[in-house]
């Protein structure tokens, strides 16, 4: 085994552990949401105030930590076709960064999310949720074609598993119907997996907590700018305590989210780390059972399926570490 092999090996395990401690913040984040959605009825006010918060959280912690802006945090961490590091490492041209950036600033920081949470607004949370979720299939296929990462079988396996668990855990097909709602939170998450894409080819320039603050503050901007044309921007003032304080909660989980995702996205396939974020509906469906959430059903097969997904992904990681 060469050392490059071993060096590779080891940068995609931290990107695997970082996108399991991804999808602990997202499961915890999605079960605070869904009270914090409440205290804060108007959704783009809610979405535009913690995602500022979040990135004023990420503007501190890149401001403490050089490391953070220095450039690359893992230099050569990108992976070109077929997987092989190294391949696509160099950095995007100056301008394809600005426009990698922006995209990455006002589309999946901005547009995106007010296309998502404008549709959860007007359809079902367990639809809504699977839809999203379905977001490891179109990265799969982006990536498959931007970045030549080539699926084995055991990430068809992995994909087809969680899959099949978020149809169980949404209450099967008939639940998931085409409502304008659940249109907006398919665009969204179209945006999201073009986002993916496009920062993991800014990751090997630019380190994952400069893409990071550039799309929770640019995002934040846009969202601000959007309220201004639509006559609500007062209602970010107008927020009671009780309102603030699930709007602090809310972003603080936001921040560690996207910095975590960043930094694992910049180490692993991207593939890879957005199957294990699917797995975050294991740890909401144990804070929901925990807390005894009525009419909240326990589905065994849902869980398991996704955990099989899940734990694939897992398999999947040393054996490429070993080539």
């Amino acid at each position: 085994m060469s050392r490059e092999s071993v060096v590779g090996g080891g940068r995609r395990g931290s990107g695997v552990a970082l996108a399991g401690l991804t999808a602990v913040v997202s499961g915890v984040s999605v079960f605070v949401n869904g009270y914090g959605v409440r205290a804060v009825p108007d959704a783009a006010v809610y979405t535009t105030a913690k995602n500022a918060l979040a990135a004023v959280v990420l503007l501190l912690v890149v401001a403490a930590v050089p490391a953070l802006r220095s450039g690359p945090l893992v230099p050569g961490s990108a992976t070109g076709p077929g997987g092989r590091p190294g391949a696509s490492s160099r950095a995007p041209r100056r301008i394809g960064r600005a426009l990698g950036l922006a995209y990455v600033a006002a589309v999946g920081g901005g547009v995106a999310f007010v296309l998502f949470f404008t549709g959860l607004a007007h359809s079902a949370s367990e639809p809504a949720a699977f839809v999203h979720d379905t977001l490891v299939l179109w990265v799969g296929a982006v990536a498959w074609r931007a970045l030549g990462e080539r699926l084995a079988p055991v990430n068809l396996l992995a994909i087809g598993a969680l899959l099949a668990g978020q149809v169980v855990l949404s209450g099967g097909v008939g639940r998931i119907s085409g409502t304008g709602g659940l249109g907006l939170v398919l665009a969204a998450t179209l945006l999201w997996s073009v986002e993916v894409v496009v920062a993991k080819r800014l990751l090997a320039g630019v380190a994952p907590g400069t893409v990071a603050l550039v799309r929770m503050g640019g995002g934040s901007l846009l969202l601000v700018a959007y309220l201004a044309l639509d006559g609500r921007l007062g209602a970010l003032a107008a927020m009671d305590a009780h309102e603030v304080a699930w709007v602090a909660a809310t972003g603080v989980l936001l921040a560690a989210y996207v910095a975590t995702w960043f930094a694992a996205l910049a180490r692993a396939r991207a593939v890879d780390v957005t199957s294990i974020l699917v797995g975050s509906v294991l740890v909401t469906a144990a804070l929901q059972a925990a807390a005894g959430h009525p009419g909240v059903p326990v589905e065994p097969l849902g869980i398991g399926l996704v955990a099989l997904g899940a734990a694939a992904v897992l398999v999947r990681w040393p054996r490429r570490a070993a080539a």
